[in-house]
């Protein structure tokens, strides 16, 4: 109830939005999926559900878990198809009521869009990053930065959308980081995905290892040094893999430092100074994740204000659970997945106005 006076009665209730329509992408298929899922459903809204057409067989064997679990008809459907053609579709439809999107910033542009121009949906988008992983000179255990930075980059062969592959790291220790990020790299040498001891599994299909590839000409093009890897491994039984590969003497302004490359990439950046750290990490059109290593509480503290991002791990990359929303600022989108703030998303408020006539 909202705090009316004694002559009125002010009632603000949440409703469901209606039919929502979630796109999902192909490297975290069924994480991404419950994110989504849950909450629409939980609000009270029936969901279509489209995965990416490289990962459909967990969104299909969901369905058919929920329906044996109870879930009435119609309330949860899985839609596969393209994107181009199917999730166009579903953006444009005047019955959807809202769209949930995680993927690319250019298809989540595309996709607001047609929204905007059907019934102006709502759209919850979380799209691309170039997520700074930001370490001043008092972070402390170096082994653990080291190897925590390269966690935060080549697991899941880099195909992760808060990845941290921009590392920069203060100038007094910046050699001796790089030196002990490039020994935790090397066991990451990616192998059979199905074999367990595999710490990195095959680049998602061969138009994206091209991609990466070609990220990785344009910075030795542009004057980037590389340290490690570099070029596709373990080509002869056609498969796409991609090693950890490893750039310093990375600036802002080279492409590597400003466009997503979706692999296990890393571009690693000095700077002198919090405010030098903060002005880079912020030079970005991404605002999905960073962090911050020191030992300075104040320090820590004061950075992450400053830090234009959706999320901010300090001491650590990429920590969290269904506690805490997830989202990003800027062109990383602007939903917010996980938590109790998720089931705003899927409801809309509404208001009633009750006049006491007998007062």
């Amino acid at each position: 109830m909202a705090p009316t006076g004694p002559d009125s009665l002010g009632l603000v209730t949440r409703e469901p939005l209606g039919v929502v329509a979630a796109l999902v992408p192909w490297n975290f298929p069924l994480m991404m999926a419950c994110w989504k899922i849950a909450p629409a459903l939980a609000a009270g809204n029936a969901v279509i559900l489209k995965p990416s057409e490289k990962s459909p067989l967990s969104a299909i064997r969901l369905a058919a878990l929920a329906r044996e679990a109870g879930l009435p008809d119609g309330i949860l459907q899985v839609l596969p198809g393209y994107g181009h053609t199917l999730g166009k579709a579903l953006a444009l439809h005047p019955e959807v009521d809202a769209l949930a999107f995680t993927g690319s910033t250019r298809v989540g542009k595309l996709l607001t869009q047609y929204a905007g121009e059907s019934n102006l949906k709502r759209t919850f988008m979380e799209c691309g990053g170039k997520s700074a992983n930001i370490v001043f000179a008092d972070a402390g255990d170096l082994d653990r930065v080291a190897r925590e930075a390269a966690q935060a980059i080549f697991y899941n062969q880099g195909e992760v959308c808060i990845a941290g592959s921009r590392l920069l790291v203060e100038n007094t220790i910046k050699e001796e980081l790089v030196e002990r990020i490039l020994h935790h790299a090397r066991a990451w040498q990616p192998g059979h995905p199905l074999d367990p001891q595999s710490p990195m599994g095959a680049i998602v299909d061969a138009a994206q290892l091209d991609g990466i590839c070609g990220h990785v000409h344009k910075a030795l093009a542009q004057g980037a040094r590389l340290r490690l890897g570099g070029e596709p491994v373990l080509t002869d039984g056609g498969g796409c893999y991609f090693p950890p590969t490893v750039f310093d003497q990375v600036h802002n302004g080279m492409a590597l430092a400003r466009e997503e490359v979706f692999g296990p990439v890393l571009a690693v950046i000095g700077f002198d100074g919090a405010d030098e750290a903060v002005a880079i990490a912020n030079d970005s059109p991404y605002g999905l994740a960073a962090a911050v290593w020191t030992q300075n509480l104040d320090l820590a503290l004061t950075t992450a204000r400053r830090l234009e991002s959706g999320q901010v791990f300090v001491n650590n990359y990429a920590g969290g659970d269904m506690t805490v929303p997830f989202g990003g600022y800027k062109q990383s989108g602007n939903g917010r997945d996980r938590s109790l703030h998720s089931l705003a998303e899927y409801s809309q408020l509404k208001t009633t106005w009750i006049a006491l006539h007998g007062h």
